[in-house]
């Protein structure tokens, strides 16, 4: 096989992009899609990741993924929204409480254009456009379901905003949920035990939706009103980027997730404070997970924070209490952000327990609780440093990470992204080390590393005698 036999197939006007989802990890309700009595889709014993593929359509493709406790929700390029996985709480908006292990449209949705979606622990939020509209209808409303949304089937929801308020984004928590207008409120709604709502006060029972209307620059500083442009949800705290690229983080700081020095209430903090430590920085993205936060500036440096003691920080094993030091010697918690990677991150996602980054080059690399693969390609349970993830082949789009199980969507608009896709979907035992030395020749560098792992892989496993009789095999055909 040559890359030039593939230039010859694909030689037609106006190729269509061309996009894949790669997902991983713990299986038990069917979250990664995979079918069979497997409880997990290890990286390693998986050859490539359970791979989905658009099929509708010659132009359709996947625009965005998402991953809950133990669900799953992607969109597609045409507006459809897909949902597999648990559904104990009606999170698959599908109107049944039983789960699906492969994806299915959400069909009671289906008037509208859907843009993006998020899950929560057993939630499930999209933003979407009614597919007929007259120029008098939001382009950007957002539809809830699951756990506390009152509904198992999406219905419309505005809370606290004005009818036609344009969404821009929602974050999904464990038992809360945020919505950003465009023009930089947050809304917040669910439980708020922990004062994760940011209402300056906690409070039992399900809340109402409310607009969040103070921040505080300092511990000691009147509240003021900020613009946020982005804002992420963990399992009890929060976290949001200012207009300024300013982090401001909330709720429940008890392992060090929030990178304060110091909390407001107790093991709280109830209203929005800036995190100080990262003063000088322009954050372009954020992510919370259980107890551990990170965040990206704009120069692709890497800040985490909150518990390590499954290494979801990256900083290598970890043992004490918190450290008020941003050198200090390894701690199991971090109240103050600390450098993980110097520079080249572009993405950052924290699921439950693990982090996932895609790098400016390419590369994908994960850390944290490992049991089921989620996080990295080693055996092992804890993967305690940034560790690559070698499967996917494409350009990193999304990365999504939830309680078990990580995905990534990939995508390929270019006639070379295109090849490297068609040559990794023919990858296998006896061509692995043909379409490797084409990779690498082409700089198809993510394709070669593909096939590199598979051969460690048949190595690893003992397959040796299977390998060397493929090798001899194509040596003889090349003779012939």
């Amino acid at each position: 096989m040559d890359i030039d036999d593939v230039l010859c197939n694909l030689r037609v006007v106006g190729v269509p992009t061309k996009s894949a989802i790669y997902i991983w990890g713990y299986n038990q309700s069917g979250q990664t899609a995979r079918k069979g009595k497997d409880r997990h889709l290890r990286i390693p014993k998986s050859l490539p990741p359970k791979l989905f593929k658009c099929r509708d359509g010659e132009n359709l493709r996947w625009i965005d993924i998402a991953c809950g406790r133990e669900h799953t929700a992607a969109v597609a390029s045409d507006g459809s929204l897909f949902t597999w996985g648990a559904n104990d709480f009606g999170q698959l908006g599908d109107g049944t409480e039983e789960s699906a292990k492969e994806p299915k449209k959400v069909n009671a949705i289906e008037t509208e254009f859907v843009k993006s979606v998020s899950c929560g622990a057993h939630c499930t939020a999209a933003i979407a456009e009614p597919r007929e509209n007259d120029g008098t209808i939001s382009k950007s409303r957002l539809w809830v379901w699951g756990q506390n949304q009152g509904s198992d089937y999406p219905r419309l929801f505005w809370g606290a905003f004005a009818p036609n308020t344009v969404i821009l984004q929602v974050s999904c928590g464990a038992v809360h949920v945020m919505a950003l207008s465009e023009d930089g409120v947050l809304q917040a709604w669910g439980y708020n035990e922990y004062g994760q709502l940011g209402r300056g006060c906690t409070s039992e029972g399900l809340q109402g939706a409310r607009v969040l209307n103070a921040y505080a620059r300092f511990l000691d500083d009147a509240p003021e009103l900020v613009k946020i442009v982005r804002v992420s949800c963990g399992e009890y705290h929060a976290a949001a980027i200012s207009e300024h690229g300013e982090v401001y983080t909330w709720g429940l700081g008890s392992m060090g997730q929030l990178g304060h020095r110091s909390l407001q209430s107790g093991d709280k903090e109830l209203i929005p404070r800036r995190v100080v430590a990262l003063e000088g920085m322009v954050a372009g993205d954020v992510s919370c997970g259980g107890v551990h936060s990170c965040a990206v500036t704009e120069g692709g440096t890497l800040y985490a924070w909150g518990g390590g003691h499954v290494g979801q920080l990256g900083l290598g094993p970890q043992s004490g209490f918190f450290s008020c030091a941003l050198n200090g010697s390894d701690m199991l918690l971090r109240n103050i952000p600390v450098l993980v990677i110097p520079s080249g991150v572009r993405l950052v996602t924290c699921g439950h327990s693990h982090t996932l980054i895609s790098m400016k080059d390419g590369r994908i690399y994960g850390w944290g609780y490992n049991s089921y693969g989620q996080a990295a390609n080693e055996k092992s349970t804890y993967a305690w440093y940034p560790s690559p993830v070698d499967w996917c082949v494409g350009e990193v789009r999304r990365l999504a990470a939830g309680g078990g199980h990580s995905a990534v969507l990939t995508d390929a608009s270019s006639l070379k992204e295109l090849c490297e896709f068609k040559l990794a979907e023919t990858v296998n035992v006896s061509n692995a080390q043909i379409i490797e030395d084409v990779a690498s020749r082409t700089g198809a560098d993510s394709l070669a590393r593909l096939c590199e792992r598979l051969r460690e892989h048949l190595v690893e496993q003992g397959d040796c005698e299977f390998l060397e009789k493929h090798m001899v095999e194509e040596i003889e055909a090349k003779a012939g």
